[in-house]
C-alpha cells in the first residue's frame, strides 16, 4: 500500500501535469483529531480553468494507479469521481471549476490548500464546525421526539405484514437517527457545541461504554421477531434518554403520546 507521502506527492505531481489552478484536500486525512488508519479516503478537488476539455478524455486518471472500482458523480458545476486502487487506497477527487470554489466548500467541513498560486481560496471561509452539534432548542427536540414516535408505527406495520426491509428501513434510517440526535443533544448540553463527526462516528468518544454497547444491541435486524425486538428496545431506549434530556434543559417532554405509542406496539405485536 502507497503511504501517505506518495500518494500526496503523487496527487501534487498529476495535478502539475494536468495544469490545475490549486488543490486542496478536506475529510479527516486534514483533521488532526481523526483517528488514523489505512482506509481513510484522499479528499482532494483540483480547482480546474475548463472543466469540459479536462473531462473530454479520462485517460489520465490511469495516472493514479490501477482501480480495482470507480464511480463518477455531479453535484452541481463539480464532478467527483471516486476510485479504489488495488493497493487498498481510496481517492476522492472533485474537479472544481474556479468559478465555483464557493460550492465546494460550502460542502466541507474545512480543508487544507496544498497549492494556489492565485490565491483563488482566500475570500472563502471554512466550515469548520460542518459536523458539529449545538444543543438542541425546545422546537427541535419536539419536532424529533414527534418523528420518532410517529415513524414507529411504520415500523410496526413493517412488522405486521412481514416486510422486513421496509421495517428496517423506517426503524434504523429514522427512528434510531433521532434516537442518535438525542445521545448527541445530551453530549451537547453538558459540553456546548460538540464535534460528532459525519454520520455520528464520533459520537461515543463523547458517551460512556455502556451506551454505544446498548445502541449496539438494537442493530440485529435478521429476522422479524430481532426487528420486532430492536423496535421495542429503541423505543424504551428513546423513552428514557428523551426524558432526560428534557429534564436537563427544562423541555417539555410529550410522555402520554410516547407511552401510547408503546402500548400500541405491543398491541399490534403481541407476541413479541
Amino acid at each position: 500500500m502507497r503511504t501517505e507521502t506518495e500518494m500526496l506527492d503523487l496527487i501534487l505531481q498529476i495535478a502539475k501535469t494536468l495544469q490545475v489552478k490549486a488543490v486542496a484536500m478536506s475529510g479527516s486525512r486534514t483533521n488532526p483529531k481523526a483517528p488514523k488508519d489505512e482506509f481513510q479516503d484522499y479528499d482532494v478537488v483540483y480547482v480546474v480553468d475548463d472543466l469540459d476539455n479536462l473531462t473530454s478524455d479520462l485517460s489520465w486518471l490511469d495516472l493514479f494507479g490501477k482501480r480495482i472500482i470507480e464511480q463518477e458523480v455531479g453535484f452541481g458545476h463539480r464532478r467527483l469521481f471516486l476510485m479504489l486502487f488495488e493497493d487498498g487506497n481510496r481517492i476522492d477527487l472533485t474537479l472544481c471549476p474556479k468559478d465555483h470554489i464557493q460550492e465546494w466548500v460550502d460542502s466541507e467541513a474545512g480543508f487544507t490548500v496544498f497549492e494556489d498560486p492565485e490565491h483563488l481560496f482566500e475570500p472563502y471561509s471554512q466550515n469548520l464546525e460542518r459536523y458539529w452539534t449545538p444543543p438542541a432548542t425546545e422546537t427541535n427536540f419536539v419536532k424529533a421526539c414527534n418523528e420518532f414516535w410517529w415513524v414507529s408505527a411504520y415500523v410496526v406495520k413493517g412488522i405486521c405484514r412481514n416486510q422486513l426491509i421496509y421495517a428496517t428501513d423506517h426503524l434504523y434510517g429514522i427512528c434510531q437517527q433521532e434516537l442518535l440526535k438525542i445521545l448527541a443533544w445530551q453530549v451537547a448540553s453538558a459540553r456546548g457545541r460538540v464535534e460528532i463527526g459525519k454520520n455520528c462516528k464520533y459520537l461515543f468518544n463523547h458517551l460512556p461504554v455502556e451506551k454505544e454497547k446498548e445502541l449496539s444491541n438494537l442493530l440485529d435486524f435478521s429476522s422479524l421477531d430481532k426487528i420486532t425486538q430492536s423496535l421495542f428496545d429503541t423505543m424504551q431506549l428513546f423513552h428514557r434518554e428523551a426524558q432526560i434530556l428534557a429534564q436537563k434543559m427544562g423541555f417539555a417532554y410529550d410522555k402520554e403520546v410516547a407511552e401510547k405509542m408503546m402500548r400500541y406496539a405491543e398491541e399490534k405485536l403481541p407476541n413479541h
